[in-house]
């Protein structure tokens, strides 16, 4: 009986156990329901001039109609904080340097970085000079968010996975949001200076000119051909540190995970070669890609001054002030690729003993003034930090030399509301002028019109330089001779290039010009220009009349032009005495030959092998200065001091130099074969046969919710399939783990009908939502699906 009892006793333990469980689950289950975005309805809301609507449709993209433009922000404004409220959060603390708050002590080394820029602080003068118009629309957007994220059935799922409750949104936020992506964006400019100023403390200018040249043959600037340049001699000697090991404590850079630069691709044909007689305009921006995605896509509606109506389509950054970042108007369509302009300069400070607490700059000595600042850390006790601000901006101390960061960022102005101006230009006039006025991170701004037109300049502020010079790809000397900028460029002083005779323009980061424009935009770290010049020439390859569909298919190029050549290099090192004895070798050779589709395809041993190849060369000769390098800054390699350090290796195997021959090796065949050994070697330490090493198992998706990585038990639900992905750097179809196209668009101004659109993962924040993974199949498929939202399947409508 006694027993009996014990197993009754325990079967109903047991069953009490299963329905706590079953009960937990349905809490959590009913939580995360609550947390959902309304979708359908009325919602009462204070403050509007008439009713507006928003509209999804069957992948919930949604059309936002009203009669004025800041009740479409009050509803634009809404609808972000229900599917996007956690993403602003963490955009705007990036741009403040305030995630300690929510993710504790293991976010302050990135808060530190941040909030040296003190941009919470800055953004207060951005809004004094807003217009009352830009204020009220960026007002009513703030107020939409506050309903929004109230109006939710509980907090973002999120929030309660961390234990902290989300805090209101203001003005403040929204502008803060862009300055995380001038961090995004620009933020390889100062190590990039840091690593160049140590290369120049450590080489003579024989050997940096060499080095670190100007320019390539990859070059294909907008106004010629490509860059007449004389490339400088190889000197008789290396620099110290050339050809160096690793140190055995250095970290051990990850040269082959190396994708891409932030970069992106824009291009555009001219109506004389489009059917239909309109410009043809596509954008493919290249950013670190998550769930959600970066961007939100959204058509609006509303009558402009005139009263005509306008719809306006393409993405916005949620959490930013409510505007279009790229799309079309039905007159204009416009899309960006990140300058590279040279926006930035590392300014070197003199120090004294006899003057203590002041610093030199090339106008004398001043005082900085000591600014204190307090980042909140969640479970730990607040940090206090003091900044020093001199009249050229804050003050880093990098290898015990202080140096003033002068970034055109800092400015008030650097901050607006004038890309909602795009919204209703009529003309590529019209779009040209208002682009140099905008507020953004300079980016590349290529437009087209509905009459045919197309045109480039560049959009976000750009320096004035007081000599004339291009700028400064190096730290400036305390007694160099050479000046900073002395503030922003007039807009009506910007570089353009309108209806080249070609009929196309193209930018994917790489130089934009080769006249005298170039002297104003500088080189903030263009790319080599292989991407860009492959665009260029399929885009010539469409002939002399095109399609929204072909225009589209440029963006899925994913030929390996740029690698092609130095797989021949590994196939003439491995030649029959380089094969004895070796019988990886021979398998790695054979590889070459027998998987080689000529692209970045899933399936290409071949392409994976060379590609990897070129990166292990320039491991075996700057692995040891890149250990030297990232003590200065963990971004510095030389892969960040040029982006044409492949043509230097280049040249260097073409012409053999002895001299430069790195220690241990007899000739330039055996530091090929040491590269190709190190191709092996990486990749059984990895445990990849090389028979299995093809281009898709390297580089196969990774992309996920950033709560993932904090909550690993939910990574299955907050991530996208582990598909292999096509493409690669230096080609147009950029594509690595978790970085790539974040959005794909292209689209005649006036036929936004036949446009067409990607982007991975979905509209929706939320991993219950049907929109959270909608459409991210056909963005790896590179799929096109419409740009415009289709007929409405739910209905929000604010009264």
């Amino acid at each position: 009986m006694r027993t009996h009892g014990i197993k009754v006793w325990s079967l109903r333990l047991l069953v009490g156990l299963v329905i706590l469980l079953v009960l937990a689950a349905l809490a959590v289950w009913l939580y995360l329901r609550a947390s959902l975005a309304r979708l359908d309805g009325d919602v009462q809301a204070p403050g509007l001039s008439a009713p507006v609507t928003v509209a999804r449709d069957e992948h919930g993209v949604p059309l936002i109609s009203g009669e004025r433009r800041a009740d479409v922000a009050y509803a634009t404004g809404f609808v972000h904080a229900q599917e996007r409220f956690f993403q602003m959060d963490l955009l705007r603390r990036v741009g403040a340097g305030e995630l300690a708050e929510l993710f504790g002590a293991r976010a302050l080394p990135r808060d530190r970085a941040n909030r040296l820029h003190r941009f919470r602080a800055r953004v207060a003068a951005s809004l004094k000079l807003l217009s009352p118009a830009d204020r009220l629309l960026l007002d009513r957007y703030v107020a939409g968010v506050n309903a929004g994220l109230h109006a939710l059935g509980a907090n973002p799922f999120e929030y309660a996975l961390i234990g902290v409750k989300p805090r209101p949104w203001s003005a403040d936020d929204s502008l803060l949001v862009v300055c995380a992506m001038y961090f995004d964006l620009q933020g390889t400019v100062e190590p990039r200076e840091l690593t160049r100023g140590w290369l120049r403390e450590h080489s003579d200018a024989a050997q940096l000119a060499f080095l670190l040249p100007d320019a390539s043959k990859w070059d294909a600037p907008l106004d010629a051909a490509g860059v007449a340049f004389t490339p400088a001699p190889i000197p008789p000697t290396p620099p110290a540190w050339w050809g160096k090991a690793r140190k055995p404590d250095a970290l051990a850079m990850a040269s082959a995970d190396f994708i891409d630069s932030v970069g992106s691709n824009n291009w555009a044909v001219a109506g004389s070669r489009s059917q239909d007689g309109a410009a043809i305009v596509s954008d493919d921006m290249h950013l670190g890609l998550t769930l959600p995605n970066t961007w939100y896509r959204m058509a609006i509606q509303y009558p402009d001054a005139k009263g005509a109506p306008r719809r306006i389509v393409g993405v916005t950054l949620p959490g930013a002030p409510p505007v279009i970042i790229a799309g079309s108007n039905g007159r204009v369509a416009w899309g960006y690729t990140n300058s590279y302009a040279d926006l930035l300069d590392l300014v070197m400070l003199g120090q004294d003993a006899q003057r203590p607490g002041e610093l030199r700059t090339a106008s004398g000595w001043e005082k900085p003034v000591s600014v204190v600042e307090t980042i909140l850390v969640k479970g730990a006790p607040a940090e206090r930090m003091t900044i020093q601000e001199t009249s050229l901006g804050p003050v880093r101390e990098t290898g015990g030399t202080p140096y003033a960061i002068h970034w055109l960022a800092h400015a008030p102005a650097s901050l607006n509301l004038n890309p909602i101006r795009l919204e209703t230009a009529d003309t590529l006039d019209e779009a040209l002028a208002i682009a140099a006025t905008i507020g953004i991170p300079s980016q590349n701004f290529v437009g087209g019109d509905d009459k045919g037109n197309i045109g480039w300049t560049i959009s976000g502020a750009l320096p004035r330089r007081s000599q004339g010079g291009s700028g400064a790809t190096f730290p400036l000397l305390v007694d160099g001779g050479q000046a900073s900028f002395d503030g922003a460029l007039a807009p009506g002083d910007y570089p353009r290039v309108i209806n080249p005779p070609g009929g196309q323009l193209s930018t994917a980061n790489a130089r934009q010009l080769n006249g005298a424009g170039a002297q104003i935009l500088g080189d903030g770290g263009f790319d080599i220009g292989a991407r860009n010049r492959q665009i260029r020439d399929a885009l010539a390859a469409l002939g002399p009349k095109t399609d929204v569909a072909a225009v589209y298919g440029v963006a899925l190029d994913d030929r390996a032009l740029f690698v092609a050549p130095w797989r021949a290099r590994a196939i003439k090192a491995l030649d029959a005495p380089a094969l004895q004895g070796k019988p990886q070798r021979a398998q790695f050779l054979d590889l070459l030959n027998k998987s080689w589709s000529g692209r970045a395809s899933v399936e290409s041993s071949g392409y994976r092998l060379s590609r990897h190849f070129m990166w292990a060369l320039g491991d075996v000769l700057f692995e040891g200065v890149n250990g030297d390098l990232a003590e200065l800054h963990p971004k510095s390699t030389m892969a960040l001091a040029t982006s044409r350090w492949p043509e230097v290796l280049a040249r260097l195997l073409d012409e053999q130099p002895a001299a430069w021959l790195p220690p241990g090796h007899a000739n330039w065949q055996s530091v090929q074969l040491a590269a190709i050994d190190k191709v092996i070697a990486d990749l059984a330490a990895d445990g990849v046969p090389l028979e299995k090493a093809t281009w898709g198992e390297r580089n196969t998706a990774a992309i996920a919710h950033p709560i993932a990585a904090a909550a690993p038990m939910l990574a299955r639900w907050l991530s996208t399939p582990a598909d292999m992905l096509p493409g690669d750097a230096n080609m147009p179809r950029v594509a690595g783990k978790n970085f790539g196209q974040s959005q794909r668009l292209t689209v005649s101004p006036g036929k936004e009908e036949q446009g067409v659109f990607n982007m991975p993962g979905g509209q929706s924040g939320h991993p219950l939502s049907p929109y959270f993974m909608d459409g991210h199949a056909e963005w790896v498929a590179g799929t096109p699906t419409p740009l415009l939202p289709g007929a409405a399947r739910h209905t929000l409508t604010f009264k």
